[in-house]
């Protein structure tokens, strides 16, 4: 029951109003890795450059997350640095150097291509059905994208949710990709072009979750402290596929704690810079913060005495 991920490693330089942190470990294959690593093994396909901290990444080695796909080529490694005001939800790029990344073309080991599931960070579409094209039958497929790629390649994009179980997507790009500003209708545009489920992340408001048969919320966690949102995106989706992998189904009642689960993962990281605070995370804390969100969400339901029915 192999979990593959397919995205960017990065090296990213992030400032917020709570401070700086330089050449800190980035990307999508990074964030999910290190997230999902805590509920199933992990294979990671990625391509860093010579400059590339690579013990830095010992962490998830240790962790069971297979790096026999991360690719180190001659050249720099995808750099990024963007800052972010006090209200965090909306990161300014100030400097993105692709490096090595700008030629990146997923091979997959033969010892990932029987993965059962699979993440698409949000790397090109085309890639992305290249990596589709490499694995064999998996049970459940899931994909990221961005602004860029809804823009400059939104076809090849509505060709590759033909061929995905999951979208997980935020609530600006699902409105930039569908042209429906509501989000029920938005995610029904793309439930009819393929995936079954379709996960919108809202930032600190939460996440949705719709299938056919339901739509389920997952709130945002209240935090006292926020350091840095870069990778919570990605880590939510290493929370959500981690957990799936973990219990192996996509029933409803999975699904749905799958997204408590993604949140929970989401609101670790940005406890801290970069991936730090998910080095250190314990499987307790985890299951504390969960029960958490059970406490804020649950509540028992009477109809009052004496009003009208």
């Amino acid at each position: 029951m192999s979990l593959l991920v397919v995205g960017s490693v990065a090296l990213d330089t992030v400032e917020t109003p709570f401070g700086r942190a330089a050449d800190a470990l980035g990307g999508s294959a990074v964030y999910f890795g290190a997230s999902a690593s805590l509920f199933h093994p992990v294979q990671m396909v990625g391509v860093v450059g010579g400059d590339y901290p690579i013990e830095r990444l010992d962490f998830l080695a240790e962790r069971d997350v297979d790096l026999a796909g991360l690719a180190c080529v001659e050249g720099e490694s995808f750099r990024w640095s963007g800052a972010y005001d006090f209200d965090l939800n909306t990161a300014v790029t100030r400097e993105t150097r692709l490096g090595v990344f700008s030629d990146f073309r997923p091979r997959i080991p033969e010892s990932f291509r029987d993965a059962e599931w699979v993440f698409l960070g949000n790397i090109d579409p085309e890639l992305q059905m290249d990596v589709l094209d490499q694995v064999g039958a998996p049970r459940f497929v899931a994909c990221d994208t961005m602004n860029f790629w809804i823009e400059s390649k939104k076809e090849e994009l509505v060709r590759l949710l033909g061929r995905v179980d999951a979208l997980l997507i935020n609530d600006a790009e699902i409105r930039a990709l569908t042209g429906d500003h509501n989000l029920v209708r938005a995610a029904r545009w793309v439930q009819e072009r393929g995936p079954e489920v379709v996960v919108v992340k809202k930032g600190e408001h939460g996440a949705m979750l719709f299938t056919s048969e339901m739509i389920f919320f997952a709130p945002g966690y209240p935090l006292e402290e926020l350091f840095d949102p870069t990778g919570a995106g990605d880590s939510f989706a290493g929370g959500f596929l981690g957990y799936l992998a973990q219990v192996d189904s996509t029933d409803p009642e999975e699904l749905r704690r799958a997204m408590i689960y993604g949140s929970a993962m989401g609101s670790f990281a940005v406890e801290r810079f970069s991936v730090d605070r998910l080095v250190d995370l314990t499987t307790s804390e985890i299951q504390s913060r969960v029960a958490s969100f059970r406490e804020m969400t649950a509540f028992e339901h009477a109809w009052p005495a004496g009003a009208h029915a």
